[in-house]
């Protein structure tokens, strides 16, 4: 479970004890989901956390580490720098999805430190990019890993980047689209995911609409209040449009973002 809305409702106290104990497994997991939504970055919480992300004891049927996934998630939530050498670290985990949680979590603490490590993740470039033998994914998260490049990177990394621009999975490409646009501002990698608002698939849509929302391109606006989608997601795109704009604004409310305001009653 990423996050389950139906698990029995615990405090602060009783997941602290939870992830202390290590007779149930589905506790401790539990106990590490509460904490990065609910928890507060308290010394003890970090340090628990910190020894789930190198627990070996929960083990999933694929040979995977159920608990250190929820611990990376989580520590990209406590806001605490000190945690940062630890999510590095686990970038090297043999599990695909604590790499994934890894990464988006270095991403959230604005982890620059981590660039070097993210980029030797894509090495061997589009070629090694392939889907891992026997697993329903590739060999690495390339989506977060580009995802987190494009907001911790700079210009120097862009070389690295955008050969991924050119991989046959839409996602990939379309990370590499969000993190070349948030590298060079140039706005023909941004359209790049406008143009996917008009494919056939509505989960490549839903998708595109979050990218764009999250890098913000303030162009897409009417694109994204016209795909055919659901509103509460175009409604999380155009925020992201508005937050940036209000961000990057001289003005207190600039006619942009006016419109994007407009287009959000429209949805409503």
């Amino acid at each position: 479970m990423e996050a389950n809305e139906r698990a029995p409702q615990i405090t602060l106290k009783q997941a602290i004890a939870n992830l202390k104990q290590t007779a149930d497994t589905s506790d401790r997991y539990y106990a590490a989901w509460w904490l990065g939504r609910f928890g507060t970055g308290t010394p003890e919480v970090i340090s628990l956390l910190l020894s789930a992300l190198e627990d070996s004891e929960d083990r999933a049927p694929d040979g995977g580490f159920p608990l250190r996934r929820n611990a990376a998630r989580a520590l990209g939530k406590v806001g605490d720098a000190s945690v940062i050498p630890a999510l590095i670290a686990a970038l090297d985990c043999s599990d695909y999805y604590v790499r994934e949680a890894a990464a988006q979590s270095l991403e959230s603490l604005g982890a620059t430190e981590s660039i070097e490590k993210l980029l030797s993740l894509l090495a061997g470039g589009v070629e090694a990019a392939v889907e891992m033998p026997g697993k329903p994914h590739l060999v690495q998260p390339y989506n977060a890993i580009l995802e987190a490049l494009g907001e911790l990177g700079d210009a120097d990394i862009v070389p690295t980047i955008e050969p991924f621009l050119a991989h046959e999975i839409v996602q990939v490409k379309n990370a590499a689209a969000s993190a070349m646009y948030q590298l060079t501002g140039e706005g023909r990698y941004a359209e790049k995911l406008v143009e996917t608002l008009q494919c056939d698939d509505l989960q490549l849509r839903r998708s595109a609409l979050l990218d764009l929302g999250e890098i913000g391109y303030l162009p897409a606006a009417t694109a994204i209040a016209e795909t055919l989608a659901e509103n509460s997601i175009k409604l999380i795109a155009l925020k992201g449009l508005l937050e940036k704009e209000i961000s990057t604004s001289t003005t207190l409310v600039s006619p942009k973002a006016c419109n994007v305001m407009e287009l959000m009653d429209s949805l409503l």
